[in-house]
């Protein structure tokens, strides 16, 4: 087996000369796993800036894979998420690209599934472990995955927003922040919450007919 140097991910601390390039980058792919979901058999990474020149000696590569895999960023299995993903029959390729307008540690984190299907997820590692999501198969987003986080997309309509935030209310569940973007008469929302919404509140909001998409992420630990 490869002997792996100081400069890779040793578990369960990471060690390396940046927690952007290892923590960072795990939390980025665990995050992208939990918004795809789990049906995908292709993992393409599309990196940028610092990430593309690095990738490899710093253990980048690896904790990406870990992420997708599922795995937190103290995993003791992070320096055999290769072997683990190919045990798993999916394939791993890296891409080097300018993403343009984007933070130095980004990258584009591309699934496909058995029959061609692809869902995509862009972030950043923006230093000490703290990442920032930014886009969602198209959709421009911000969050850090520090908090419960609930995605919605929905048919733009006036009171809408005003119903989901009375729903979490009436659930006990408080807001940290809220966003909303809009394309044609799509809107997406991404509410930071205190504690993850619960079964009865993702039901009752599940209810409106003008939301189609819904779903909770749970917080990803730094560690």
């Amino acid at each position: 087996m490869k002997d792996y140097s100081v400069f890779d991910i040793l578990g369960p601390v990471m060690i390396g000369p940046s927690s952007s390039h290892t923590a960072g980058a795990a939390r980025l792919g665990k995050v992208a796993r939990e918004i795809a979901g789990d049906n995908f058999d292709n993992v393409c990474f599309y990196l940028h800036g610092s990430f593309a020149k690095t990738y490899k000696g710093h253990g980048t590569d690896r904790a990406l894979v870990a992420g997708v895999l599922g795995m937190d960023p103290s995993d003791e299995r992070i320096k055999y998420s290769f072997q683990i993903a190919e045990e798993k029959g999916i394939k791993i390729k890296f891409i080097e690209t300018d993403l343009g307008y984007a933070h130095p540690n980004t990258v584009k984190i591309v699934f496909q599934n058995k029959y061609g299907d692809t869902f995509y997820v862009t972030g950043s590692s923006i230093g000490g472990g703290s990442i920032l999501i930014t886009d969602i198969d198209g959709n421009k987003v911000e969050f850090t995955g520090d908090l419960p986080t609930l995605l919605l997309k929905y048919k733009d309509r006036k009171g809408t927003i005003s119903k989901i935030s009375t729903i979490l209310s009436s659930n006990d569940i408080n807001i940290a922040t809220m966003k909303v973007t809009r394309e044609r008469n799509i809107a997406t929302m991404v509410v930071e919450t205190d504690t993850l919404a619960n079964k009865n509140a993702i039901e009752e909001i599940s209810k409106n007919e003008d939301v189609f998409y819904i779903k909770t992420i749970n917080p990803i630990d730094k560690r």
